[in-house]
């Protein structure tokens, strides 16, 4: 499970205007004409091109629970991307985006300050560039872990340094332990 990049995912589909199809069928269906055919979904979903069929006809009705999660992520995936496509615009041009988190947070500094880890409970509006990078390296493919540093270096910027206002011979800060992380746009 990728913390970062679920969330991420998650605020994303908060601009859904629509909510996606919850039957397995009507899934189905969806899936049938996004990849415009039955083969094409029985290969994504790791089943025969005749389940797929007895699925869109609504012969069979409740899938496994594996199939059932494979059939929802790759429906939301899809689902309404010129949505998901203007919301992640707006947050990387005007919008920003909200980071709350419970988490462990220290940072490297000069010696004689304190520079402890502790437990912190932060929500924070980011800038529009941050939002852009996250998402950026989200659809490049980067790990959870990268998606974490560049949290750590907005959330250096903007809570620890305040837009460069105050600790500006602060080096690193250190996002750990996270309990809780959720986006909002």
């Amino acid at each position: 499970m990728s913390l970062f990049g679920d969330g991420l995912e998650a605020a994303v589909q908060k601009a859904f205007t629509r909510p996606a199809p919850k039957s397995a069928g009507a899934r189905m269906r969806y899936l049938v004409k996004q990849l415009k055919g039955t083969r094409a979904v029985a290969q994504l979903l790791r089943v025969s091109q005749r389940t797929v069929e007895r699925y869109v006809k609504d012969q069979i009705k409740k899938p496994r629970p594996d199939l059932a999660a494979r059939l929802e992520r790759e429906v939301r995936k899809r689902w309404q991307p010129q949505i998901r496509a203007k919301a992640k615009a707006r947050a990387a041009s005007t919008g920003g985006i909200v980071i709350d988190t419970r988490a462990r947070m220290g940072y490297t500094a000069p010696i004689g300050s304190t520079d402890q880890d502790r437990i912190r409970h932060l929500t924070v509006a980011l800038p529009p560039q941050y939002a852009a990078r996250l998402f950026d390296a989200q659809e490049a493919g980067a790990s959870d872990a990268r998606l974490q540093e560049i949290a750590a270096e907005a959330l250096k910027e903007v809570y620890f340094q305040d837009g460069g206002r105050r600790a500006g011979s602060l080096e690193e800060v250190r996002f750990t332990d996270i309990e809780h992380i959720e986006f909002d746009l």
